[in-house]
């Protein structure tokens, strides 16, 4: 089933953000089947409850992507399935989002912990914060923002997927990995640092690492078309191998 692409959104803001994207992919490749699939819906932080939900659920043998969280859920499921994984590619996804001692290049556990908080007590001002975080560094983030949270619902799990967020490190998974591997991130993105591109890169010298330079957190939705082509082109060039 190399013809087929699952894509997993990111946390909080549904599967609309992905969907430009689906249907830019499937305009380049007639052929390609673009799956964009919700995040688990579970009362549960642990990840483990979230990759055996999404394990049975999504079809073998298709390549696997995601941004964001959905990115990390991507990479620790392709993991785990090894050979019936076609492929893993990530979008603006930190392989561990909150900073650790050997991993700074996060967001502070003290500013992810205040974030957290502000979910537990009002998580529908907290998910118009984060569209606007999503958004900072888009050329037009007011718009980008307001697209970002007029589709987004309201699930009442917001807080198990920021505990799924925080206890989440896929970088022994994407070594294990031995799937072909295409990571793209935003240059201007406010919530994953730029320098996680060449972070990752120096712990797997043999991947594919993109940076769209002038692209937010949001480039799933703020430029479909340029993220969609990047991707059409490393799908062929695995096809051509």
């Amino acid at each position: 089933m190399r013809d087929r692409l699952i894509l997993l959104p990111g946390w909080g803001l549904g599967v609309s953000p992905l969907e430009p994207l689906a249907a830019a992919l499937q305009g380049l490749d007639e052929h390609l089947r673009v799956q964009v699939e919700p995040l688990p819906s579970l009362d549960s932080g642990d990840p483990a409850q979230w990759l055996d939900e999404l394990d049975a659920s999504l079809p073998d043998n298709a390549w696997l992507g995601g941004w964001s969280l959905g990115g990390m859920l991507a990479a620790a499921l392709a993991e785990r399935r090894g050979e019936r994984c076609c492929g893993l590619l990530t979008l603006a996804s930190n392989p561990c989002f909150v900073a650790r001692s050997d991993w700074p290049a996060g967001m502070a556990a003290e500013t992810f912990g205040a974030f957290l908080a502000g979910c537990r007590k009002d998580p529908a001002l907290t998910l118009k914060r984060f569209s606007v975080l999503c958004s900072q560094g888009a050329a037009d983030p007011r718009g980008l923002a307001r697209l970002l949270a007029s589709a987004a619902p309201l699930p009442h799990d917001l807080a198990s997927g920021l505990e799924v967020l925080a206890a989440l490190d896929t970088r022994a998974a994407l070594q294990r990995y031995n799937g072909p591997q295409l990571h793209l991130f935003a240059g201007q993105d406010a919530l994953v640092p730029a320098e996680v591109a060449g972070e990752l890169l120096a712990l797997l010298p043999d991947i594919e690492v993109g940076l769209i330079e002038q692209a937010s957190h949001a480039l799933v939705l703020e430029d479909p078309h340029s993220l969609a082509g990047a991707i059409y082109d490393f799908l062929h060039e695995q096809d051509d191998d």
